[in-house]
């Protein structure tokens, strides 16, 4: 994984997570990776992903089942899903418009590019 230094390593982290929880690669009830063993996997130091895997807890996208490991809470695709989209409309959608505006587009452009876009990421 390639880190951006515009956002704390322990939340791209979070975002990976919820990426594979949304996508259903981690389903409800699923069992993660271990702390250590998602840190080799990222080469990062262990305590950043145990502050991730606390943050998750917190939004209610994880679970601990103690002596046992974490999985995904029953709530866990839709609170990531609610997460991500806020931190996309926060962190990423004003830049986007403001390119739009800078290029005199409006969603009519974009509208035949999405729906191209869908069709071979389906």
């Amino acid at each position: 994984m390639e880190f951006k230094e515009t956002q704390p390593i322990y939340l791209q982290i979070a975002d990976f997570v919820c990426e594979k929880i949304i996508s259903k690669t981690w389903s409800v009830g699923q069992r993660i990776p271990a702390v250590r063993e998602l840190a080799v996997l990222l080469e990062v130091n262990p305590n950043t992903v145990m502050r991730t895997y606390e943050f998750l807890q917190q939004k209610d996208i994880l679970y601990n089942q103690r002596g046992v490991g974490l999985f995904v809470s029953p709530d866990g695709p839709k609170n990531a899903l609610e997460y991500r989209r806020s931190e996309f409309m926060q962190k990423e959608m004003p830049s986007f418009f403001k390119g739009l505006q800078l290029l005199q587009m409006d969603l009519d452009d974009l509208e035949p590019l999405y729906k191209k876009y869908k069709k071979q990421n389906a």
